[in-house]
């Protein structure tokens, strides 16, 4: 059974993930799978491959998070029962144990693999930043629900699992996406409002959060209609070019400490 992503090394010590970006599931699945496309879409992140698309390396997942959620720990990395998907029945309760037991297998690989990538740039460059991005729904009602904004911020920063030695870095970043946009409001950027950062930041920081940190990016999806799945393509662009500003960012604090 096949973990479809991408891996994309460039020369820099810093990485993009989007493993909530994928939608597909594996043909062996298929019959077993009783949760709908449309359903599935609007729970998964697409278009963050695209806002991944940035001057670093790259893991992009094509794997739906409904066949494998490598955000979560391993036991609730497939949604066997509603209350681990929003409510959602995904599987028939005939899916095979020994399926089943495959994808928490590939679980453990999948891992194994991201120890790999992160040890191999903290020995090439001595440090590293994640920007592990996704994106999330604020329109749980209906389609043409007001969206609470003071409840959802336009970007939310996952950062509770980060070494504190990262207060800085992650505060330059802060101060990068809200001052970029020369002219209009300031991006609504807040620390950990709806999420903290997930099971792959917490691995990550547990391990290596000495050598580097894990920014939890997740967009409210105001780039698309999120029931309808219609992408607003200028406000995708906007945010990819956030992203892209704050590069400068990174390089100018990793600088600073090399000269210290």
């Amino acid at each position: 059974m096949e973990y479809i992503h991408l891996i994309e090394k460039t020369n820099s010590p810093f990485w993009a993930f989007a493993i909530h970006d994928g939608h597909q599931i594996d043909d062996a699945l298929l019959p077993y799978l009783v949760a709908d496309d449309d359903t599935r879409l609007r729970e998964e992140d697409p278009q963050t491959g695209t806002l991944a698309e940035l001057p670093f390396n790259r893991f992009i997942s094509a794997t739906s998070r409904f066949q494998l959620d490598l955000n979560r720990i391993r036991k609730d990395a497939v949604y066997l029962r509603p209350e681990q998907a929003w409510g959602i029945s995904v599987w028939d309760e005939d899916l095979p144990t020994d399926l089943v037991n495959t994808l928490y297998e590939t679980h453990d690989k999948m891992y194994k693999q991201i120890d790999a990538l992160i040890q191999d740039t903290i020995q090439q460059y001595g440090y590293f930043v994640i920007y592990d991005i996704h994106s999330y729904n604020a329109k749980r009602n209906d389609q043409f629900e007001e969206i609470d904004t003071e409840k959802n911020p336009e970007i939310n920063l996952g950062t509770a699992h980060n070494n504190p030695k990262w207060h800085e870095l992650i505060k330059s970043f802060i101060t990068s996406v809200r001052k970029q946009e020369v002219g209009l409001p300031a991006v609504d950027i807040r620390e950990n409002v709806k999420f903290n950062g997930g099971y792959l930041a917490k691995y990550i920081t547990d391990h290596y959060g000495a050598y580097g940190c894990v920014l939890s990016i997740e967009f409210r999806k105001d780039f698309m209609d999120e029931w309808t799945g219609q992408l607003y393509p200028e406000k995708l662009q906007s945010y990819k070019q956030l992203l892209l500003h704050t590069t400068d960012m990174l390089n100018e604090y990793f600088a600073n400490e090399e000269r210290k």
